[in-house]
């Protein structure tokens, strides 16, 4: 068995921001060699998220207003976490959206359903920060 490692990094101008890694996640499944296997993608920050979901803008418009709605940033002192930081929203975002996505590989390709792709949620940018890809198989 096949085992590979990559790590991209991303630092967002905004606080919040959705980046879709598809293309980069299939150059890894590439590099790797792989041809039947699985993909893990995660955030390696607990402000970060890596999730499935459809390339359309409308739509992160949308989970950025609903996740606002459910962990609003301010008022910043609602947050206990927030005495000596100023992102527990972000963390509660993260929670939301989730840690990491597996994929699985089919033929050297990922398998996805209709309009999946997968994307990097930043939910306290304005840092550098670290996903991983690893992936298994043959």
């Amino acid at each position: 068995m096949k085992s590979y490692k990559k790590e991209l990094t991303f630092n967002t101008e905004k606080r919040i921001k959705f980046i879709n890694i598809t293309e980069e996640v299939q150059k890894a499944v590439e590099e790797s060699g792989v041809k039947e296997g699985l993909c893990l993608v995660n955030a390696m920050h607990i402000t970060a998220s890596v999730f499935i979901n459809d390339d359309e803008k409308g739509l992160h418009r949308d989970f950025e207003k609903w996740l606002e709605k459910l962990a609003p940033y301010q008022p910043v002192a609602q947050y206990q976490h927030n005495v000596f930081e100023d992102n527990a929203d972000a963390h509660m975002k993260r929670q939301i959206m989730g840690r990491e996505v597996v994929i699985s590989i089919t033929d050297g390709k990922l398998d996805f359903g209709p309009w999946e792709q997968v994307f990097y949620g930043e939910f306290d940018g304005r840092r550098p920060k670290r996903v991983l890809i690893k992936i298994i198989g043959e």
